[in-house]
């Protein structure tokens, strides 16, 4: 059966995503397992897809670059003889033979404006279909949303978790000399393709964080002189001022999953502290009051709880505290100094920058603070964001030197597949949006 899902002139998707299949057992459908890491990935065969030849070409090589960018997957290079046409029975003991355990067929025609792709996957060793075959309809404009949707649901098929890669990163790029940095708002698709400028480079910007829906963006801005929080509409680029106290400074702002709060940080008399914001009214109420720095607060996916930054033990640590307000817990007990933390969106983990001695670190640990991962290691790595799928950690790092640039850079949390974004500037701060409908 071949279900067909549309892209319309809004970016939307119609239909639901496959549900995920039941684990592999013997006879079972094909799966990769992962637990710590998987050191052999699977054999994946993505041959030449059918159609119009150069929207075609484009298509797969897509496709085979989000799969093999994970450390998943491996492309099998080799090719059938007579493989056929789009439909036509699948020759399994040639696949067999070079190795494939899982082929990807698809075929894409296009017509003005308009294309449309069909693909199916098979398990090559059981030899039959694994899932319903799909169609996405989209504007020729749109062949790369495509692909990243085909792509995604490879993965969830094969891996048995939420995919990611038709998602966007918001980031501030960066130009200029360290002391004298340019920098403006981007988005763009997660592998750093289709990039929209937010911001112009008249004031400073840092820090842009997407609300759960994807439709907004809180950010700092300097346009006032020193630092205010802003929130932006993403579809119509338009934002206004969130705060506009004179006589104190805010930064740092994250929503909260509902989009109805936005934790911030803010600096008054010497002192920062983390206050809570009605984000349709504008009411403010401290959340955070200590005579220590406060600051970076990150909600728990349920809404219920915030991750920030403290000093107040004397170097910075994470804490934990519920919305409602308490005394916070302690978390990170470890060597060093614990930083800029962001809750996984799957609620199990939370990411964060470390320093020990000169070296800088992204890591994560369970939200109670045990299990203490490091996942990399340089002159400067800071600012980690979650893929929407709680698996790969965007973060910034920075090179060494009087003029060294940071560049975006993503790791999955075994800490074996780290890989630096396509980027032709420097860049920092980033956001990872959610998966796009």
């Amino acid at each position: 059966m071949l279900r067909t899902l549309t892209l319309t002139l809004s970016m939307a998707l119609a239909a639901a995503m496959v549900p995920a299949l039941p684990a592999l057992a013997q006879d079972g459908p094909l799966k990769i397992e992962i637990t710590d890491g998987v050191t052999e990935p699977m054999a994946i065969a993505i041959p030449a897809f059918h159609g119009d030849a150069a929207v075609a070409q484009q298509i797969r090589d897509v496709v085979a670059a989000d799969l093999t960018g994970t450390g998943l997957f491996r492309e099998i290079g080799a090719q059938v003889a007579g493989a056929g046409s789009f439909g036509e029975a699948i020759a399994y003991e040639d696949w067999r033979a070079v190795s494939a355990q899982a082929l990807v067929s698809a075929e894409v025609t296009q017509a003005g404006d308009a294309i449309s792709v069909k693909f199916r996957l098979y398990d090559v060793y059981a030899g039959q279909a694994q899932g319903d075959g799909m169609q996405f309809d989209a504007r020729a404009s749109d062949w790369r949303r495509a692909a990243h949707k085909i792509a995604d649901q490879i993965y969830a098929r094969l891996t048995g978790e939420q995919p990611y890669f038709d998602s966007r990163v918001a980031f501030v790029q960066e130009t200029g000399p360290k002391d004298a940095r340019i920098k403006r708002i981007g988005v763009m698709d997660y592998d750093g393709q289709n990039i929209l400028w937010m911001t112009d480079s008249s004031s400073l910007v840092l820090a842009p964080q997407f609300s759960r829906d994807g439709r907004r963006l809180v950010y700092t801005s300097f346009d006032s002189g020193f630092p205010q929080i802003r929130v932006m509409e993403v579809a119509t680029v338009t934002s206004r001022a969130l705060t506009q106290d004179g006589n104190s400074m805010a930064f740092s702002p994250r929503f909260s999953p509902d989009g109805r709060w936005i934790a911030y940080s803010r600096e008054q008399g010497g002192n920062t502290d983390i206050w809570l914001m009605d984000a349709a009214s504008g009411a403010q109420r401290p959340l955070v009051q200590s005579p220590a720095i406060d600051t970076a607060p990150s909600f728990s996916p349920d809404g219920q709880r915030i991750v920030f930054e403290s000093d107040r033990s004397g170097s910075p640590q994470l804490y934990i505290v519920g919305v409602n307000g308490g005394e916070p817990t302690r978390i990170s007990f470890g060597e060093g100094r614990y930083g800029s933390p962001a809750w996984s969106p799957k609620g199990d983990l939370i990411a964060f920058a470390k320093q020990v001695g000169e070296r800088f670190h992204i890591a994560t640990m369970r939200t109670d603070g045990s299990a203490e991962k490091t996942l990399t290691e340089s002159f400067l790595d800071e600012s980690p964001t979650w893929a929407p799928n709680g698996r790969v950690v965007m973060f910034t790092r920075v090179a060494p030197g009087g003029n060294g640039q940071p560049r975006l850079h993503s790791v999955d949390i075994t800490g074996r597949n780290m890989r630096p974004l396509s980027l032709d500037f420097a860049a920092s701060d980033p956001s990872w949006g959610p998966l796009m409908p």
